[in-house]
C-alpha cells in the first residue's frame, strides 16, 4: 500500500518548501565561452561541435523547443512544436473487434494460444499518427574558418544553450534558449570586437512549406502531412499530403532580426547581415492544432498570424528583459531541488566524462545525469502543453522512431516518474490533462472494442487521444493489443494526492478517471473455467512472449502478472480515494470483493516471480521490458520489509533478465536501476547506473535505444534513470520516510536537497564518508512523520526552531509530529 499516512492527508495545497537555498554554482562558469569551466553537476559543454543531430544541445519550454548544433561557420538549430503532428481526429472503430472477444477468450482457456493470437488480429485498429519536426534555422557565418578555444555549453541552472569560439583575435559567442514567458526561441550572436559579424540567416522545412523574407523577418508556413505511417512499416507513400480544409494542420514560423549597428537585406528566403555588433533572433512558432477532438482546420493566415503577435509582443522587449525573465521561470523550477556528489571533473568535457565513466567511475556524473533529467522534464511538459513524448518535444524526423508518439506500455509513464519526487509535480500536470482527454475517447474503445463500462487504453497514442488497439490486422499482439495502460496511467493521478494531499484534485480530477478505467478493469475480469478464480483473458505481458505447448512463441494467455498488480493496486487506490472522499462505499466494497477472488502470484521454477500465470518458457529470458516486476516498482504492493518473499522472487526475476543480456535499452537499463534501488541494493543500483551512462546514452548524455548506422534518441531513460537516482536517495513508499536506502560505497560524499516524500514533505540529505552527516525534512501537511534512518545508523535527535523535539524510537524508525511549514533537522550516529 502506499505511504501510511495517506489517511490524513485531507487538506491543504501541495505547497513547495524549499530544503536549504539551493544555488547550483553553474551561472558564472556555464555560459557561452571564456572564463571559469562550467560546473560539472550542473552543466554539459564540449570542445567541438556537433555533427549530428542526437548529439546536438536541447533547449525548450514545454511548448516549443530547439537542438543547437553549435558549428563555428555553419549552424543548425533544429526547431520543434508540440501541437505540430499528422492527421486530424480519426474514426477509430473496428465493427469486427466485439464479436470476436468471445472467441479469443475461448481458445485462451482451451489453451490454443496461438489461435488466439490469430484472433487478436481481427480486434485491431489503425495505428498512430505521428509527432513532426517543423524547421531548421540555417546560420552561416561569413567569417575565417581558423577556430581556436571552442566551447560548445548547455547551462542546466540557465536552460541557456551557448557557443564559442576564437577566430583571428576576435571571440564569437552564441547564447541560445526558449523562453516560457515569452513563447519565443531566442538566439544571440555577439562579438568582444565590434562590427565583426557578417552572416545569413534562413529557414527550413522537412514538411510541405515555403519561406518568405521581407524586411527584418523570415516567414515560413506549410501543411503537415495528413498520414504519416510509423517507420517501422515497409508500405507504399508512407508520408500523405492533403491540401483538404481538416485533413492536416498548417504550421508556421516567423523569425525577426535585430541588428546592432551593421546592415541588413532580405533576399528570396534568407536575411544577409554585414558588420554588426550583435544580432538577436526572436522565433515565434504555431499550429492550426485546435484540440484532441476537433479538426485542425484553422488557415495558414490565422496560424501566422498568432505566431507574429507572439513575435511582436517579444519584440518589445530588450534582450536581457527576456533572458533575465527566461532565467528566473526557469529557475524556480530548475532550483528547488539540486544533487551532488564527490568532485566534478568541471576541466573535462562531458564527452570524455562519459567515456572515461566506465573506466574510471566518476559518482559525480550520477548527479550530472539527475540534474539532467529534471531539465529535461522542465524542458519538454509545462502545465498548458502536450505531455512529454518519446522524444520529449525534439524530433528531427518525419518518420520518427515509433512516430516519437506517447507510448504507453512504459514510455510515457516512465516520463514522470521523477516528476513529483524531483519536486516538478507542476511539470506532471499535461500528463493529467491527457490522460482526462484519453479517457473520453477510450469509453468510445472500452464500449465499441469490448461493449464494456468505464474508458481504457492500449499501448500507445498520439495528440488525438488514439486509445484502440493498434496494428490493422497484422500487429504483434503482444504490444498491438495490451488493454491496461488506463490503470497504469492513473497511478500517476493517485501518486500526485499522495505526495502532495491536495483533496481538490483528487475529487474534482483525479477520481473519477480513475473510478473510470476501475469500472473497466472489473468489467474486463472473466472467471477462469480451470481454477474458479478471476483473471484477465486476453493477458498480455507487454512486448514479451511464451513458449507455448509446440515450443513456438505465443503472445496472448490469461492473468499475466502485470494485469493482476494494475488492477490490484487502481482497485487499492480506489478505495482509499474513496474513503478519503467519503463517498462510493457500495463501488468499494464491490472493489474489494473482486480482489479477493483473483488469481494469485506465483513463483516459478527459477525462483522468479513469474511473468504468465502458468510457468511458460520464455521466448526471451533476456527480455527488455520487466513488466511483471510493476508490484515492487513503480508500484508498491511489494517491499523488502513488508513482502520479503516476494522481494526475493523479484529479485530471481531481475537477475535472470541480466544473466540473458537485459536491461540493454536506455529505458529498460533505468527500470532495472529503479528495482535494484527498490530492493536496498545500493552496489547494485550503482553499478546500473554506471551501465546506463556507458551502454545506453550518446556523448550529450541523451538516452538511446539500439539502431543503425546510427543509436535512436529515447527520453524516458533520462527520465527513469532521475527517478532511479532519487529511490537512491529517499524512498517513502513502505511506511516512512526512508534516508539513503540505496547509497552506492562509491557515492561516499554528497548531497540532495528538495527531494519530495510522500506526505507533503522535502527532504534534504548530506552525507559523508558513506555516511548521513544530517537530514532536513519540512512539512507541508501536519500528522505523524516516520522517518527510516539509512542503514546501519539511527536517528539520534530531531530539532525545529532552535529546539530539540522529542520522538519515538523503534530499531531504525524515528517518528515525531510534523507541522505545516517547518523545518526539522535530524542528527545520527552509527549502530
Amino acid at each position: 500500500m502506499p505511504w501510511s499516512r495517506r489517511t490524513v492527508l485531507k487538506g491543504g495545497a501541495a505547497a513547495v518548501v524549499a530544503s536549504g537555498a539551493l544555488t547550483p554554482a553553474s551561472a558564472s562558469g556555464a555560459g557561452a565561452g571564456g572564463g571559469a569551466m562550467p560546473d560539472g553537476a550542473h552543466a554539459l559543454w564540449f570542445a567541438a561541435p556537433s555533427d549530428t543531430w542526437i548529439e546536438s544541445l536541447p533547449v525548450g519550454n514545454g511548448r516549443i523547443g530547439a537542438m543547437v548544433r553549435g558549428g563555428a561557420q555553419h549552424d543548425v538549430i533544429a526547431l520543434n512544436e508540440d501541437t505540430l503532428w499528422s492527421g486530424a481526429p480519426p474514426s477509430r472503430g473496428n465493427p469486427t473487434a466485439l464479436a470476436s472477444l468471445p472467441a479469443m477468450r475461448a481458445a485462451v482457456f482451451a489453451q490454443d494460444y496461438h489461435a488466439a493470437d490469430r484472433i487478436a488480429h481481427a480486434m485491431q485498429g489503425p495505428y498512430s499518427e505521428s509527432y513532426l519536426p517543423l524547421a531548421d534555422v540555417l546560420l552561416d557565418m561569413a567569417h575565417g574558418a581558423a577556430v581556436s578555444d571552442y566551447r560548445r555549453t548547455l547551462d542546466l541552472d540557465t536552460a541557456v544553450a551557448g557557443v564559442s569560439y576564437a577566430i583571428e583575435g576576435t571571440r564569437y559567442t552564441r547564447e541560445v534558449f526558449a523562453s516560457h514567458p515569452d513563447q519565443v526561441i531566442v538566439i544571440r550572436l555577439s562579438a568582444d570586437r565590434a562590427r565583426t559579424i557578417s552572416c545569413s540567416v534562413g529557414v527550413r522545412t522537412p514538411l510541405q512549406g515555403k519561406a518568405t523574407a521581407a524586411g527584418r523577418r523570415i516567414v515560413l508556413a506549410g501543411k503537415a502531412p495528413a498520414v504519416c505511417q510509423p517507420n517501422y512499416r515497409d508500405v507504399p507513400n508512407p508520408v500523405v499530403y492533403d491540401d483538404a480544409p481538416g485533413k492536416a494542420m498548417a504550421f508556421a514560423a516567423v523569425i525577426d532580426v535585430e541588428v546592432v549597428d551593421g546592415a541588413m537585406i532580405a533576399r528570396g528566403d534568407r536575411i544577409e547581415i554585414t558588420n554588426a555588433s550583435a544580432v538577436v533572433l526572436r522565433i515565434a512558432m504555431g499550429t492550426g492544432f485546435r484540440g484532441h477532438d476537433r479538426a485542425p482546420d484553422r488557415p495558414v493566415a490565422e496560424v501566422i498570424g498568432n505566431a507574429t503577435r507572439q513575435l511582436d509582443a517579444a519584440g518589445a522587449r530588450p534582450f536581457a528583459t527576456l533572458r533575465a525573465a527566461h532565467v528566473a521561470d526557469h529557475q524556480h523550477l530548475y532550483r528547488r531541488a539540486s544533487l551532488s556528489i564527490g568532485s566534478a571533473r568541471n576541466r573535462v568535457p562531458t564527452d570524455r566524462r562519459r567515456v572515461d565513466n566506465a573506466t574510471a567511475p566518476e559518482p559525480a556524473m550520477a548527479a550530472l545525469l539527475f540534474n539532467f533529467g529534471r531539465y529535461l522534464l522542465i524542458a519538454s511538459s509545462r502545465p498548458g502543453t502536450q505531455p512529454a513524448n518519446l522524444q520529449g518535444i525534439w524530433n528531427a524526423t518525419v518518420r520518427a522512431p515509433w512516430s516519437s508518439n506517447f507510448t504507453s506500455n512504459i514510455n510515457v509513464q516512465m516520463n514522470y516518474w521523477h516528476a513529483e519526487t524531483a519536486n516538478l509535480a507542476d511539470c506532471h500536470q499535461p500528463l493529467f490533462d491527457f490522460i482526462a482527454r484519453v479517457a473520453k475517447t477510450g469509453a468510445v474503445t472500452a464500449r465499441d472494442y469490448y461493449g464494456m463500462p468505464g474508458w481504457c487504453l492500449h499501448h500507445n497514442t498520439d495528440i488525438w487521444a488514439m486509445a484502440n488497439p493498434v496494428g490493422l490486422g497484422e500487429g504483434d499482439p503482444q504490444w498491438a493489443n495490451w488493454p491496461m495502460a488506463g490503470p497504469w496511467l492513473a497511478q500517476h493521478l493517485w501518486h500526485h494526492y499522495v505526495f502532495g494531499g491536495d483533496t481538490a484534485f483528487l475529487r474534482d480530477h483525479a477520481y473519477p478517471l480513475m473510478r473510470g478505467a476501475a469500472e473497466f478493469c472489473a468489467a474486463w475480469l472473466v472467471r477462469n473455467p480451470r481454477t474458479g478464480r478471476l483473471t484477465t483473458a486476453p493477458s498480455m505481458s507487454p512486448e514479451n512472449q511464451f513458449l507455448a505447448a509446440d515450443g513456438k512463441p505465443a503472445g496472448i494467455s490469461a492473468g499475466c502478472t502485470m494485469d493482476l498488480a494494475l488492477t490490484r493496486e487502481l482497485f487499492a487506490n480506489c478505495a482509499a480515494a474513496a474513503a478519503v472522499l467519503g463517498t462510493d462505499q457500495a463501488f468499494t466494497r464491490r472493489l474489494t470483493g473482486l480482489v479477493a477472488e483473483l488469481e494469485p502470484y506465483r513463483v516459478g521454477r527459477y525462483g522468479q516471480l513469474q511473468e504468465w500465470s502458468e510457468d511458460f518458457a520464455e521466448q526471451d529470458p533476456g527480455h527488455r521490458h520487466i513488466s511483471h516486476l510493476y508490484p515492487l516498482y513503480p508500484g508498491a504492493e511489494f517491499t523488502p520489509r513488508r513482502t520479503p518473499d516476494w522481494a526475493k522472487a523479484v529479485r530471481a526475476s531481475m537477475q535472470r533478465r541480466e544473466d540473458h543480456g537485459g536491461a540493454a535499452t536506455g529505458w529498460s537499463r533505468a527500470w532495472a536501476t529503479c528495482i535494484w534501488a527498490r530492493l536496498g541494493d545500493g552496489a547494485h543500483a550503482g553499478y546500473s547506473v554506471d551501465q546506463f551512462l556507458a551502454k545506453s546514452t550518446v556523448g550529450n548524455l541523451f538516452d538511446t535505444h539500439p539502431g543503425k548506422p546510427l543509436p535512436v534518441f529515447q527520453i524516458d531513460g533520462n527520465f527513469g534513470i532521475a527517478a532511479a537516482i532519487a529511490d537512491m536517495l529517499v524512498q517513502s513508499h513502505d511506511g516512512a520516510v526512508a534516508l539513503c536506502p540505496a547509497l552506492p560505497a562509491a557515492w561516499r560524499d554528497g548531497e540532495i536537497k528538495g527531494l519530495r516524500a510522500q506526505g507533503g514533505a522535502t527532504v534534504g540529505i548530506r552525507w559523508s564518508g558513506g555516511r548521513v552527516v544530517s537530514a532536513r525534512i519540512a512539512s507541508t501537511i501536519a500528522g505523524p512523520q516516520a522517518v527510516r534512518a539509512p542503514p546501519g545508523q539511527r536517528v539520534v535527535g530531531v530539532r525545529a526552531a532552535g529546539r530539540a523535539l522529542a520522538f519515538e524510537q523503534e530499531a531504525d524508525l524515528a517518528t515525531f509530529r510534523a507541522e505545516p511549514g517547518r523545518t526539522y533537522t535530524l542528527r545520527f550516529a552509527n549502530v
